[in-house]
C-alpha cells in the first residue's frame, strides 16, 4: 500500500471522506517524507485534519501549539464529540494537580494542545520530551510574526523550544501571510528548505464592500440596516467590548434577531454557552472582539461586519474568511467613518511601551509587577538577555510596521480599483481573473437581492443539535 493509500484509508476511516481538500494531501505526504510543512491555506480549507490524521499514521504523540485556551478546549471536544478520546489540552485554567496528571500519563495521548507560555515551562518541556513527539504544529502559525515580538513575547522561544525537544517533523499553518512573514516564521523557528503547501488566499464567494459614514450614528443605522435585511447567521467584528455589548443588545430590539456579544469579559461558561448556541443556529448574530472565531468550523455564515477598523490586512482576510465556508454566496461589509483609524492605531502602538519606559524598567531592580503589561514585555527581554539598546530598536522598528500595516488597510478602504486583485497584490499573489461577483468598486449598484443574500430568501431551519446526545458522546454514556 502506498502513502498515498494508506493516507486516504485512513481519511475514510476516521473523517468519513473519500477525497481530501486541496492541500492536505500536499501537506500530509511532505510530512509522511520528514519534510518540514508550511501550510498556507484559506480559512476554511481543513488545515486542523492534516495534523490529526498524521496522528493516526504515525501513532505517535502531535503537540499543538496553539494561541487560544477556547481554541484549544473546543478543539479537544470536537475530538471528542467525533470519537477521539486521546487528546488534551494543557492550560492555565486547569488546577496544579489537573495539569500533573496530564503530564504524567502522556503516554496515553495522541494530541495534547498546549499555548507557546506553557510549553516555555521547563517542567512541561521535559515531560513532552521524554515522550519523543512525532510532529510540532504550530497552529495559526502568523502570530510568531504578528503577536510575538509585544503581545505574546513566548512565540518568540519557539526555536529554542524545539531545539530542547530535539527538532521534530515540524508543521506550520496560516491562513493569512505575506512573504516578510513566511520568511519571519521560518527565521524564529529556526527552519530552512521547508515543503511549503500554498493555495491562493481568495475567497471568490465573498463580496467585498465598503460602507462610508460620516458620524457614529450613520454608522449605527447602517448596521441595523444590514443585520434587519441580510440572512442569517453572521458576525459583527468590534474593536471595543462595550460597543459590542451595545450594539448587541441592540440589534436586538431593533432587528427581531437574536443577537449576542462575545468577547473576553463574559465569563467562560457564558463565552462557551454563546458559541455553542451560534455554532447551534439559536443564535443568529454574534457582535464580538477579534478572538471570536480562531478555529471555529461553521460554514453557514453568510456576513461578516467590521463596525471598526482592522489595524492590518491580515487580520481583516483572517476575520472575513468565516464566511461562506460553504462554497455559498457571502458578503463583507466594511462600516468605516473617517478618523477610524486614530483608534486602530491607538490599539496598535498600545502593547508598545514608549522608549523612557524601556529605559526605566531596564533599570529598576524590582520586577514588574502584574497586570503592569509594559514592565513584564520589558522584564521578559531582561531575562532572556536582550541588552536595552536592542529593545529599543526592536520596538521602534514594531512601531513603524504597525503604522506601513493600518496604511495599507487604509489603501484597501481608499482604492478607486478592484478590492479582490489589491488584496491579492498584497499577499504577493498571481492576480486572478475577474469573479462576478466581486466587489462594490467593480459593480457599485449591485444590491443584496442582487446576492440572493436577502433575509427574505433564508432557507428553512436547520435541526439543532441534541445537547444530551452529544454530552454522551463526550463522556462516553
Amino acid at each position: 500500500m502506498t502513502v498515498e493509500q494508506r493516507l486516504t484509508q485512513l481519511l475514510t476511516q476516521h473523517f468519513g471522506f473519500e477525497t481530501f481538500r486541496p492541500g492536505q494531501l500536499e501537506a500530509l505526504t511532505a510530512l509522511c517524507a520528514g519534510q518540514n510543512t508550511l501550510a498556507l491555506l484559506p480559512t476554511g480549507a481543513g488545515k486542523t485534519l492534516i495534523y490529526e490524521l498524521y496522528g493516526y499514521y504515525a501513532e505517535r504523540l502531535v503537540v499543538v501549539v496553539s494561541p487560544l485556551i477556547s481554541l484549544m478546549q473546543d478543539q479537544v471536544a470536537t475530538m471528542a464529540v467525533h470519537g477521539e478520546k486521546h487528546a488534551a489540552a494543557l492550560t492555565s485554567v486547569m488546577s496544579y494537580g489537573e495539569r500533573q496528571w496530564v503530564l504524567a500519563h502522556l503516554n496515553q495521548y495522541r494530541y495534547l494542545f498546549v499555548s507557546p507560555e506553557m510549553l516555555s515551562q521547563s517542567a512541561v518541556l521535559t515531560a513532552i520530551k521524554r515522550c519523543d513527539p512525532g510532529l510540532l504544529v504550530v497552529d495559526e502559525a502568523h502570530c510568531i510574526s504578528t503577536w510575538g515580538p509585544d503581545f505574546r513575547p513566548e512565540y518568540l522561544l519557539l526555536g529554542a523550544i524545539r531545539k530542547r525537544l530535539g527538532t521534530p517533523l515540524t508543521l506550520m499553518t496560516t491562513a493569512t501571510a505575506t512573504a516578510n512573514v513566511k520568511q519571519d516564521i521560518l527565521q524564529k523557528l529556526a527552519i530552512t528548505d521547508p515543503a511549503v503547501v500554498a493555495l491562493p488566499v481568495d475567497r471568490d464567494n465573498i463580496f467585498l464592500t465598503v460602507k462610508t459614514v460620516d458620524n457614529q450614528t450613520e454608522k449605527d443605522e447602517q448596521l441595523v440596516s444590514l443585520v434587519a435585511a441580510l440572512q442569517k447567521p453572521g458576525v459583527i467584528y468590534f474593536s471595543s467590548k462595550q460597543k459590542a455589548d451595545e450594539m448587541a443588545v441592540t440589534l436586538t430590539q431593533k432587528t427581531g434577531r437574536e443577537v449576542a456579544a462575545y468577547h473576553a469579559d463574559l465569563a467562560p461558561e457564558e463565552r462557551f454557552k454563546v458559541q455553542q448556541q451560534f455554532m447551534q443556529d439559536r443564535i443568529d448574530v454574534i457582535c464580538a472582539t477579534s478572538a471570536f472565531g480562531m478555529g471555529i468550523d461553521k460554514n453557514n455564515v453568510r456576513f461578516v461586519i467590521h463596525y471598526h477598523l482592522p489595524g492590518d490586512l491580515e487580520s481583516y482576510w483572517q476575520e472575513i474568511g468565516r464566511a461562506g465556508r460553504d462554497g455559498q454566496q457571502s458578503l463583507a461589509v466594511l462600516l468605516y467613518q473617517p478618523g477610524d483609524e486614530q483608534i486602530a492605531d491607538y490599539l496598535g502602538q498600545a502593547n508598545l511601551p514608549e522608549p523612557d519606559e524601556i529605559r526605566y524598567y531596564f533599570q529598576a531592580k524590582q520586577l514588574a509587577v502584574p497586570g503592569d503589561q509594559h514592565g513584564q514585555l520589558v522584564q521578559f527581554y531582561r531575562q532572556h538577555h536582550a541588552r536595552v539598546d536592542q529593545v529599543l530598536h526592536l520596538f521602534d522598528d514594531r512601531r513603524q510596521q504597525r503604522q506601513q500595516a493600518l496604511q495599507r488597510m487604509l489603501g484597501y478602504v481608499r482604492t478607486t480599483s478592484c478590492r479582490r486583485q489589491y488584496i491579492q497584490r498584497y499577499f504577493d499573489q498571481t492576480v486572478g481573473e475577474t469573479v462576478t461577483p466581486c466587489c462594490d468598486v467593480d459593480e457599485p449598484a449591485l444590491k443584496i437581492d442582487d446576492l440572493g443574500l436577502s433575509a427574505t430568501a433564508e432557507p428553512e431551519p436547520k435541526m439543532t443539535v441534541d445537547w444530551r446526545a452529544t454530552l454522551a458522546q463526550l463522556f462516553n454514556h
